[in-house]
This record gives structure tokens, sequence and C-alpha cells, in this order.
């Protein structure tokens, strides 16, 4: 590629095929191989003291010939090309930019990163946990008001189910319910932390799960059901509520996680609806929706394991008395039914504007969904990664420098 300065010789053909100063006489051409050869011609004495004389830059330079794949002096092609998805690339081909037949290699990024489709924002991810300790703690409130009304067990002996109808009480299988509750929240916890796209994962689960607690505090307090167990223990009444008390109650049940294993949930009430059923059933929502592809049988086999083990522990549930049929009902449909629309929602752009169409922009959490999901436009994937940092360094294979 020859550059010319500007004023030193007509251009009146720039861009074209044409040779700048080739003449139409054969016998000129003839003494001039040059000329054929697509070569340029040394500028004129007068010419080249025009060019030095004056003071160019680059914008009084002009292209003599046409972008053409010609090749330079030392043998190499310059190409443009684009960056495709893949997510590892050569750190050696990216610092010399030469390629092995001497191409040049000018990569453009992509005008949307992963980055931008999946932004990590942590400190979202830090505020719907704080919306998740919210809604717990205004669960465990209710539960400690709800225990001074609840009826006397000696009075008032359990409602009618049809469960308890077919089936006797077990009392250890409450304690079955919660070992299975707590391996599967931990299995879930670690699917998640796996997850490529954890923080995205984690502010959905802290939300639904706020949602969730949310709701069952209020459906907790409206109506207080008679006890459903004969023999679980219920924690002296005190008849006066007062600040002090609250705080206690809830600082207990807050440090026992609602179990009873441990000795810590000794307070009654807490029956619409089941919490244990919300818990079971959204780890095994998260578990099939973010479990990885691959082993593709290794992971079906947990998602069923999941759904056996989440049925098993509902089912211990209704055997040990801790709730009564409809508790867990109504705690199924409200954990699938706020999963399935959440994720609805967040899988479809078009679902995040409210319209005069859209009826699930309607939901009372609708702008809350907005603002954490607002700059997640695609459905995640189902991509895990090792989540620290420091085993990569040793199994990073070192760019070759001598190359």
């Amino acid at each position: 590629m020859v550059w010319d300065p500007k004023g030193a010789i007509g251009h009146s053909d720039y861009g074209s095929f044409e040779r700048q100063g080739s003449s139409s006489n054969p016998e000129e051409d003839s003494q001039h191989p040059q000329l054929r050869a697509g070569a340029s011609l040394p500028l004129s004495p007068l010419h080249s003291q025009q060019a030095t004389t004056s003071n160019m830059s680059d914008t009084d330079l002009i292209q003599r010939q046409p972008l053409l794949p010609l090749p330079a002096k030392n043998g190499h092609h310059i190409t443009v090309e684009y960056e495709e998805d893949g997510e590892d690339h050569s750190e050696d081909e990216g610092r010399s930019g030469v390629k092995a037949n001497g191409v040049v290699k000018i990569n453009i990024p992509k005008t949307e990163r992963e980055e931008q489709r999946y932004p990590k924002e942590k400190w979202k991810t830090l505020m719907a946990f704080l919306c998740v300790f919210f809604g717990t703690l205004m669960s465990v409130a209710s539960l400690s008001l709800v225990h001074e009304k609840v009826p006397d067990k000696e009075t008032y002996p359990p409602l009618p189910d049809i469960f308890f109808e077919f089936f006797p009480q077990v009392d250890w299988a409450l304690d079955v319910s919660e070992i299975i509750i707590m391996v599967s929240s931990n299995v879930t916890f670690l699917i998640i932390l796996f997850h490529k796209h954890r923080y995205i994962v984690f502010r959905r689960m802290f939300l639904i799960i706020a949602l969730l607690y949310l709701m069952r505090s209020v459906t907790m307090y409206v109506t207080v059901l008679p006890m459903s167990s004969t023999t679980y223990y219920c924690s002296p009444k005190a008849n006066v509520t007062t600040p002090w008390l609250l705080t206690k109650r809830v600082w207990q049940l807050m440090s026992g996680f609602g179990l009873s294993i441990n000795g810590k949930h000794t307070y009654c009430g807490d029956f619409i609806f089941s919490g244990h059923t919300v818990v079971l059933t959204l780890c095994y929502l998260l578990i099939n929706e973010y479990s990885p592809d691959s082993p593709k049988r290794l992971f079906q086999l947990l998602s069923w394991t999941s759904f056996i083990a989440s049925t098993t522990a509902v089912f211990m549930v209704l055997l040990s008395r801790g709730h009564y049929t409809i508790d867990v009902v109504i705690a199924y449909f409200a954990t699938t039914r706020t999963f399935w629309i959440y994720h609805t929602l967040a899988n479809n752009a078009s679902l995040k504007k409210p319209g005069p169409h859209n009826y699930l922009a309607r939901a009372w959490w609708f702008p809350i969904f907005r603002y954490f999901e607002g700059n997640v436009g695609v459905k995640v994937p189902r991509q895990h990664e090792w989540p620290l940092p420091w085993p990569r360094r040793f199994l990073h294979k070192p760019p070759n420098r001598n190359s």
C-alpha cells in the first residue's frame, strides 16, 4: 500500500484500479515495466521537495491503491475477524496477533459481552439476602404472637383430617423430615455455589423465600388452628406479650433455624402454611432447574433423588402430626406457583414490562422483581465452575512466552 502527499500528484482517480502515471500508449508502458508490475515510481525531485517542505499529517495522505489483501513486505496478511461465543481463547494468539500462516488477526470484541447478559450485581444479591432475613424475621415474629392465641390442646382436639384417619401418629418422623431438610438444603446450596452465575441464582432463591415467608407470616396470624399433635411440647404462655419477650422468642427461633430437632422450636401455632413443605419443595425446584446438564444421567438421578427425598420428608411431617394436610397443600401450591411465575417473568424479556395484556405484572411483588431482574435479559444457562480463585492458578496452563 503506497501513500502520497496531497498536491504531489494528481489524484483524480484514487480508489480505482488504474495506476497513476500510466499511459495509454503501449510503447511507453513497455519502456517502464514497473508500471505493469503495479509498483510505484519514485517521486520526482520537485514532488519530493514539496513532500518534505510541507508539514504532512495523517489527513494529508491519500491512498493510491484499493484495500486489497495484498501481502506486505514481511509476508503477512491483515484480516479482520470477529470473536465467537467460545469462552476460552489462547493467550499466545491474542498476545502476538500473528498466526502460523502469516495472517495478522485483529479481534473485534462482540457488542454484548457475557458480563452484560448475566451481570453479577453483588450488591443486589446482598439486598436480596436482607429481604429473606426480613421475611424470616416477620414469620418468626408472627409465630411468637400466635403462640399466645393457640387453643389449649387439652380442651380443643385436632381438627378432622383425611390423612390422620388413615395413618397413625409417629413422633420420631418429624426428626427424619428435618434431617432430610438439612441434607437437601446443603445440596441445593452447593449446586448454586458452583453455578457460573451464582449471584443471579442466589438472588432468585433469596427473593422467592422472602416472598413465601412474608405470605406465611400473614396466613399464620389471621387464622389460628388447634394443635394437630397431642404429644408435641409447647412452651407455657406468658399471657402478656412485651417487646422484650417477643425479642427473646424471635432470637430463640432464629438461632434454631425454625427446626424442632435442636429443641429451639417450642412455640406452637405455625400451621397455615407449612414451612417444612416450602423448603423441601423449593430445594427440589432449584435442583431441577439449575443442576448441570452433564453428565446427564448423574444429575437426572440427583433430580429424582431430590424429588423422592422431598416427598418422603413431607409424608413424615404429616405422619408426625407436625402439620395438617391443608398446610402442606397450600405450601405446595404457593411455592410452585411463585417459583414458576417468577422464572416465567425472568426468562421472557417482554413480560418484564407492565402492560394491559401482561396480567403477571399485576402481582404485588412485580416492582421488586423488576428491580432485581431488570438487567438479566436471557435465560440463565446450566453452567458450573469452581467458585474459588486459588485452585485455578495451579491448574491453569501458563502461556508460552518463547513461542
